[in-house]
């Protein structure tokens, strides 16, 4: 399938989830004037934290730390995620881009369950009550245990997730499965590089990443499921249509 570059025709949806990050991310520090903490509300908190709501499944794909972070995944919605819209039409492209970060959603908090199963065996079950119940407090005032075991078990416990990276990495994986050959420049390199390169190249990154450890802070693992459940959509529907399919 060729590839057909319209930058200055944003489909509406592709439009529409930007102005709605846009607006959040000004609105989070229209409210911190106020003295209200919309990340305590709306992004995603572990389903054993007093700071979990339902919603926080959908908010939290909406909100954005800071100013780069906001700016990078605009981009690429922007860039790659309008040419999926422009193909599939509005209703394919926003069920994609859900399901992706659903996807997100999954594996990040599949593998905090696994870590917090790993941890509990070595902490006093009073202990484990008392940081599910009390230890996100103690992390909202700056602090944290200092026994390096209740540390991580209360950081896996009520570190908050959010941002669309996880829907980005799917809209990337699909991109690169549409448009393989499409040439990329990167920031950090001098020379183009193939979008199939590129996306292979930034998943196994991620995964080096969420297994070391390095650059702790991201959730790596959310940005592999975005990546997984977009590729396995892709496929899917694609299953009858090679033709148009890398």
């Amino acid at each position: 399938m060729q590839f057909r570059s319209n930058q200055f025709s944003i489909p509406e949806v592709t439009k529409n989830i930007i102005i709605i990050n846009v607006l959040l991310f000004l609105g989070k520090f229209a409210a911190q004037a106020q003295g209200i903490d919309l990340d305590r509300h709306l992004a995603m908190f572990y389903p054993g934290s007093p700071f979990f709501k339902p919603w926080q499944m959908v908010s939290h794909i909406f909100m954005h730390g800071n100013f780069t972070h906001l700016l990078f995944n605009m981009f690429a919605i922007w860039m790659f995620g309008a040419r999926l819209e422009q193909m599939w039409g509005p209703k394919r492209f926003l069920q994609f881009y859900f399901f992706s970060a659903l996807g997100a959603f999954l594996l990040h908090f599949g593998i905090v369950y696994f870590q917090i199963q790993q941890l509990i065996p070595a902490v006093d079950p009073a202990m484990v009550q008392e940081i599910a119940k009390t230890g996100g407090d103690l992390l909202m005032s700056g602090r944290n245990y200092t026994d390096p075991i209740l540390s991580e078990l209360n950081l896996n416990y009520h570190t908050p997730v959010l941002g669309a990276s996880g829907a980005v990495f799917g809209i990337l994986v699909a991109f690169a499965m549409f448009w393989p050959n499409t040439e990329l420049y990167l920031l950090f390199l001098p020379i183009p590089v193939k979008a199939k390169y590129a996306v292979m190249g930034y998943a196994a990154f991620e995964l080096f990443s969420g297994i070391s450890g390095f650059m702790p802070g991201i959730a790596h693992f959310a940005h592999l499921g975005g990546a997984l459940f977009g590729f396995l959509l892709v496929k899917y529907w694609n299953k009858n249509n090679r033709s148009t399919l890398y």
